[in-house]
């Protein structure tokens, strides 16, 4: 058995130990008491007050997360933490097979929300894409069992390194560009919900796609008609569904780019869909403005921007913001019509999102029925215990 006495201690203070026990498993800097002489992304045993220990943990030596818990046991070492990674990664495997056994598009590790926290793996068809976003799992030996687990779980060949330049910054780990792990494709075609998508894992946002809004989507096609309007379309995600049901779609977004992968996925869908889709390169904002000074009216508006505020500091900013786009939406919305609001900032809570709705439901003189509350789909999934795992919002409101 391996010797537990050789692994790190980090004593943390009385009011991290009180966030552990109350389920959450992040430690910040200003609440560890001493880390002198331990090595960026080294697996620790965590002590509270008392020494009481707290459980095994992986540390960060530059971010403001400098403990990220891994569990309530004490593990003996790299072997010990291998067989956990292993078999975290297998139950993940196996709680997608309950919730996403139809798509062939899905995440498969979500970090805390499947207790590997600082690691993100999304399945695209035959490509798994993983994203390191802390310094414990770019070790190679750790980073090579990890893909070793992916790929007896999934049976995928092609494994591709996403890297965010900004987490590597953050993290100081040294600057690298993507790359395959396993084989040599890193593009393909995959489908969510019968509509099919492109993949570059060499392009695009995140991973790649947004794959939180698979179940969203299906249900603003649940009450798609008559002419559509799809703000911040990225690739085309809520559009291409729409374009299934309405006699029009409208899809605007700021990035060339991303539209240009919009255009070509319509054509991947174009014998499932009612009509063309109007793409438009433009600002949400100066868009929506101009549109309703103009009287544009539409049955079905999607509102899904990115996330506007980061953290606190940003809260009243991105309050204002999602209070404009919603007040322009209500505005230009037939009586009966639909909107579909969506919020991935998780500084805005449900509570802050659904005020916000009020005051611009109020203000443009609408009465509005909310329809559904909904959040990101439940490949994922969000604990209790760490409400960062909940980020998103997708409201569905009928307004008369």
């Amino acid at each position: 058995m391996a010797d537990r006495r050789t692994i790190p201690q980090i004593r943390i203070n009385e009011r991290a130990a009180t966030r552990l026990r109350g389920g959450h498993v992040w430690v910040f800097a200003s609440d560890v008491l001493d880390e002198r002489g331990i090595e960026p992304g080294a697996l620790v045993h965590v002590l509270g007050p008392k020494d009481r220990p707290q459980g095994s943990a992986v540390y960060s030596s530059s971010s403001q997360i400098r403990l990220r818990l891994l569990g309530r046991e004490l593990l003996g070492g790299e072997d010990e933490l291998f067989e956990l990674l292993g078999r975290r990664i297998r139950e993940a495997a196996e709680f997608r097979k309950m919730v996403a056994r139809d798509a062939d598009a899905y995440r498969l590790i979500f970090s805390e929300g499947d207790r590997l926290p600082g690691l993100m793996v999304d399945r695209y068809n035959d490509l798994a894409v993983l994203q390191v976003l802390t310094q414990a799992w770019d070790r190679p030996q750790r980073k090579q069992a990890i893909v070793d687990s992916i790929r007896d779980v999934t049976g995928l060949e092609n494994i591709v390194e996403r890297m965010d330049p900004r987490i590597r910054e953050l993290e100081q780990l040294p600057p690298a560009a993507s790359r395959n792990i396993e084989g040599d494709k890193s593009a393909t075609v995959f489908t969510l919900n019968g509509v099919r998508f492109h993949y570059d894992a060499a392009a695009g946002q995140k991973t790649g796609a947004f794959l939180d809004q698979r179940e969203n989507y299906a249900a603003a096609a649940a009450y798609a008609h008559g002419e559509a309007l799809d703000v911040c379309t990225y690739q085309g995600g809520f559009a291409l569904h729409l374009a299934r049901a309405c006699r029009h779609v409208t899809a605007l977004d700021i990035s060339r780019e991303a539209l240009e992968v919009a255009e070509k996925n319509e054509v991947l869908n174009a014998a499932a869909n009612k009509s063309e889709i109007e793409w438009i390169e433009a600002n949400a904002f100066d868009l929506l403005k101009d549109y309703a000074a103009a009287g544009r009216q539409y049955d079905v508006i999607v509102l899904d921007p990115p996330a506007f505020a980061k953290n606190k500091r940003n809260l009243p900013t991105a309050l204002r913001g999602y209070k404009e786009l919603n007040l322009r939406a209500f505005r230009m919305l037939r009586p009966g019509g639909i909107l579909v609001t969506c919020s991935c900032s998780f500084v805005v809570s449900e509570a802050d999102f659904l005020d916000v709705l009020t005051q611009a439901a109020q203000d443009a003189h609408r009465s509005v029925r909310v329809l559904e509350k909904r959040s990101q789909s439940r490949d994922h999934p969000f604990l209790l215990g760490i409400p960062e795992t909940m980020y998103l919002k997708c409201i569905i409101l009928s307004v008369t």
